[in-house]
C-alpha cells in the first residue's frame, strides 16, 4: 500500500500558518508529500525546505487570481496539486495548511487506509475535526463549525476538490466514505488579535472580487474581535506534539466567557439536542457515510 500527502501554501509566513507541523504531522503516514508553493511574497519555499524530510517534494505554481470569488482558486490549486501524486499510489492525504493530526490517530489511520485499499466502493476516509479558537485553550462546540470532513481519498483523477476545496466530489456526486476514529485539528482561528485581523485581511481576496464589500473589510480596524461566537467550550485535552514550540510562543491572552451563549431559538434547541444525543440533524453533508 502507498499513500501520498498533499498540500497547497502561499504566503505561509506573512499569514501565520502553522505549514510545517501540518506537514510533518502526517509524514509518519505518507510515503512522499507533494507540497505545492504559491507565488509568495515571503520566506514560505525556505520555510518547507527546512523541514528537511526526503519525503518532500516541492512543486511551484502561480495562482491566477481571477478565479478568487467563492474560494475557486483553492479548489484549482488543490486538484493541481493531487495530479503531481505518484500514479502508483492508493490514497491521497489532504492536509491544509492550518490543520495538524495528533500522532495517537496515526495508527488508525493507516489501519483504516490498510482495511479499505482494496474496497472500491470507498472512496474516501472521512475525519472527525476540532475547531480551536481565539487561543489553544478554546474549540467551537455548535453548528457554526462543520464538525467532519474527507480528508484521504482514494487516487482516482475523477475525484477532484469541490468549491473552496473544503471537501471533494466526483463532477456533483458527493463521494462515499468510511467514517474513521481520528480526528483533524484545526488551527486557523488561533492567532494574536492583531495577526488574525492581518490574516483576515490578506485571505479575504479569495472569497471576494474587488467589491465594495471587500474594500470595506479591508478598511476594518487591525484587530480582530474574539467575541463573534456563538458557543465555546474548554479544551481538556492534549495537542499534537508537533505544536508544542509554537505553543509556547503563544504571547497573547483572550479570556472568553464560555457561559455566554449567543444562539436563536432554533439553534439552541438543535444545540441541546446534539448534546443529548450525540447526532447533528439537518447538518449538511459534503460526502455520503456507507
Amino acid at each position: 500500500m502507498k499513500i501520498s500527502g498533499f498540500t497547497i501554501i502561499r504566503n505561509a509566513v506573512e499569514n501565520d500558518y502553522p505549514i510545517t507541523e501540518a506537514i510533518r504531522s502526517v509524514l509518519p503516514v505518507v510515503d512522499e508529500m507533494i507540497v505545492l508553493v504559491g507565488d509568495s511574497e515571503d520566506a514560505t519555499e525556505a520555510l518547507i525546505k527546512n523541514i528537511n524530510d526526503p519525503k518532500i517534494k516541492i512543486h511551484h505554481s502561480t495562482w491566477d487570481m481571477s478565479l478568487r470569488k467563492g474560494g475557486v482558486v483553492l479548489a484549482v490549486e488543490t486538484n493541481k496539486a493531487f495530479q503531481l501524486i505518484d500514479p502508483a499510489s492508493d490514497w491521497a492525504f489532504y492536509i491544509q495548511g492550518d490543520e495538524v493530526v495528533h500522532e495517537k490517530y496515526l495508527p488508525a489511520i493507516k489501519e483504516a487506509c490498510e482495511k479499505y485499499k482494496d474496497d472500491k466502493s470507498v472512496e474516501g476516509l472521512l475525519f472527525k475535526y476540532l475547531h480551536f479558537y481565539g487561543t489553544y485553550d478554546y474549540v467551537g462546540d455548535s453548528r457554526r463549525w462543520y464538525h467532519r470532513e474527507v480528508r484521504i481519498i482514494r487516487n482516482d483523477k475523477k475525484i477532484s476538490a469541490y468549491k473552496d476545496a473544503q471537501g471533494f466530489r466526483i463532477g456533483k456526486t458527493k463521494l462515499k466514505v468510511k467514517l474513521i476514529d481520528a480526528f483533524i485539528y484545526h488551527y486557523g482561528w488561533v492567532k494574536s488579535p492583531q495577526q488574525m485581523m492581518r490574516k483576515q485581511k490578506n485571505v479575504s481576496r479569495f472569497w471576494h472580487d474587488d467589491s465594495d464589500e471587500w474594500r470595506s473589510y479591508i478598511q476594518q480596524e487591525d484587530y480582530f474581535n474574539f467575541d463573534d461566537f456563538d458557543s465555546l467550550q474548554k479544551f481538556t485535552g492534549t495537542h499534537p506534539a508537533m505544536m508544542k514550540g509554537r505553543i509556547e510562543k503563544k504571547n497573547w491572552d483572550i479570556q472568553i466567557d464560555l457561559s455566554e451563549k449567543k444562539f436563536s431559538f432554533k439553534d439552541a434547541m438543535l444545540y441541546r439536542f446534539e448534546k443529548l444525543t450525540g447526532l447533528r440533524p439537518f447538518d449538511f453533508k459534503n460526502y455520503r457515510i456507507i
